[in-house]
C-alpha cells in the first residue's frame, strides 16, 4: 500500500530510515540537499559492467600516447567500449548506445589499420 505525505507535513518528521552506512530521519531526508541516492542499484550485472568498463578505459587512457602501448591502449579501449555498449543495451539508453557503437567501430578500424601495418 502506498501513501503520499506531502512535503510540508511532519506526521512522519521523526521516523528513521536506516541506510547501509547511516540512519536518517524523514526531516532530514525532506530538506537535505546533500543526501543523494545513486540512480542504479548496487551488485546487479550493469552495475558490475559498468564499472570493470569504466576501470578498463581508464587504464586504457593511461596508456594514450606511449610509445610502444598503442596495441595495449586499443585493445583495452575495445574491451571497456564493448562493457560499456552492453550496459548501454541493458539500460535500453539509445545515447549510450550509440556513443558506444560507434566508439567500438572506429576503435575497431584503428586497431585492424595498426595490426595490418
Amino acid at each position: 500500500m502506498t501513501r503520499k505525505v506531502s512535503k510540508d507535513s511532519v506526521k512522519l518528521d521523526n521516523v528513521v530510515i536506516e541506510g547501509q552506512h547511516k540512519e536518517f530521519t524523514i526531516a532530514e531526508i525532506k530538506h537535505s540537499k546533500k543526501i543523494i541516492k545513486s540512480a542504479t542499484p548496487k551488485g546487479t550485472l550493469d552495475w558490475y559492467l559498468k564499472w570493470i568498463a569504466s576501470v578498463i578505459v581508464l587504464i586504457s587512457m593511461s596508456m594514450r600516447g606511449v610509445d610502444g602501448l598503442q596495441i595495449y591502449d586499443l585493445s583495452l579501449s575495445v574491451v571497456g567500449v564493448s562493457l560499456w555498449l552492453i550496459v548501454s543495451f541493458i539500460w535500453n539508453d539509445r545515447a549510450l548506445i550509440v556513443v558506444n557503437g560507434v566508439g567500438l567501430l572506429l576503435l575497431l578500424k584503428t586497431l585492424i589499420g595498426v595490426l595490418a601495418a
